[in-house]
């Protein structure tokens, strides 16, 4: 009688098992999430590939790595487009949205998480309906309205519907995270004699970092970027922000497509640099905002 031997995985040695469903799913997510990498950061290799190529070169052919790489072609587009002149502009107009925006919406933030006022609630719901606005329906009042304060053409006439604008978001992400600030703290100040505005400013605000940061960073990229608005207000070429000087470069007889590239490489550069030195702070700020 012939006895039927069972195999059996030799010791130390763990048995092969085929993958599961669900490593199965996470290899191919992955894959495509490489894929979708690749297309998205392609433009954007390309475009910093160029910014470092003469006009010859850029036409000549699609490779990445430039043949003769060079800087002369930034330090064209920076000093003989007057590109600094742009830049100081678009750093002028989006400092000021920050620093009133941050002024502003955190004071309002904090009166509607920790004040009562009658109409409180109702108010609080009007601004945050009001993400649901699309910019461009009230493009054409700003304009009038701007015209008959006399501002239109003039950086103020950018700074202000900046700050206007950005007030549903601000206010929605200040409120949630003074909300998440105990309340016994505001009490402690207030037997300590101090008055609601040095427990705003001495209490509150150094508490509550992140999302100050979250808000001026979510106010700092989409003011530096803006063009419709900014195309639409400014006239003057001495008022002329980043991105209007960049498409006043593609719109020439024979673009040069380096100066091109290395103007927007100029554009794109701060504000990256700004969200990787900010990173932490950001999604702090959002967590402890959805908390509130």
């Amino acid at each position: 009688m012939t006895s039927i031997s069972t195999a059996r995985p030799r010791a130390g040695r763990p048995a092969l098992r085929p993958p599961s469903g669900r490593a199965l799913a996470r290899v191919v997510v992955g894959l495509l999430l490489a894929l979708y990498a690749l297309v998205s950061l392609y433009p954007f290799l390309w475009m910093v590939s160029a910014a470092f190529k003469d006009q010859v070169e850029v036409i000549s052919g699609g490779h990445l790595i430039p043949h003769h790489p060079t800087f002369q072609t930034l330090i064209d587009t920076w000093n003989e487009l007057h590109f600094f002149d742009f830049f100081v502009n678009s750093l002028l107009v989006t400092l000021y949205t920050v620093v009133l925006t941050v002024a502003f919406y955190s004071a309002a933030g904090y009166a509607f998480a920790v004040l009562r006022f009658p109409g409180r609630g109702a108010l609080q719901k009007l601004f945050v309906s009001l993400l649901f606005v699309p910019g461009i329906t009230v493009m054409l009042p700003i304009v009038l309205l701007e015209n008959k304060m006399g501002i239109l053409g003039t950086h103020w006439g950018l700074v202000l519907p900046f700050v206007n604008g950005g007030a549903p978001l601000s206010i929605l992400l200040m409120t949630g995270a003074f909300t998440a600030v105990p309340g016994e703290l505001r009490d402690s100040a207030r037997v300590d004699g101090a008055g609601e505005l040095r427990i705003f400013a001495f209490v509150y605000l150094p508490l509550v970092r992140p999302a100050l940061i979250t808000v001026a960073l979510l106010t700092a990229i989409p003011t530096w970027n803006e063009f419709l608005l900014t195309r639409v207000s400014l006239n003057d070429p001495s008022t002329y922000t980043l991105p209007i000087g960049l498409q006043s470069l593609s719109s020439e007889n024979v673009p040069h497509y380096n100066n091109l590239m290395a103007g927007a490489l100029i554009v794109v550069v701060p504000v990256i640099l700004l969200f990787l030195c900010l990173q932490k702070y950001f999604v702090n700020g959002l967590v402890g905002a959805v908390k509130g």
